[in-house]
């Protein structure tokens, strides 16, 4: 034997695995159904997505804190920590702004008509 071919006592182990294999519906149709998982840079990009909102939701939670000490304080250091988080705070919105409205770009492309024509 070269090494390449399986012997006939191991085909017919295999046939045995096979068939019982094949004899259990639920796998049958988890198999059928299957479809591949995340990718590491998929994953990665939900989680960054996620991550950003969170925290543009625990700056606005910050911010509004900041304002009220602010208001009721007076004080210049308290006043210019409300106005950091301020800005940073827009900022993950506008990029979590962008992103959904990029999304809804995406989801609502039409495909072109076979004839080239419009309505």
């Amino acid at each position: 034997m070269d090494g390449a071919g399986l012997s006939q006592r191991e085909r017919a182990i295999l046939a045995g695995i096979e068939e019982h294999l094949r004899a259990d519906a639920l796998l049958d149709r988890r198999l059928r159904t299957m479809r591949p998982g995340l990718s590491f840079t998929e994953a990665r990009g939900v989680l960054r997505g996620r991550l950003l909102a969170v925290g543009t939701g625990l700056g606005a939670a910050v911010t509004a804190v900041l304002l009220v000490m602010a208001a009721s304080s007076s004080s210049p250091a308290l006043i210019w920590a409300f106005a950091a988080t301020w800005v940073v705070t827009l900022t993950g919105l506008g990029l979590l702004v962008c992103r959904w409205s990029r999304g809804l770009a995406a989801g609502h492309q039409e495909p072109d008509r076979p004839d080239g024509g419009k309505d």
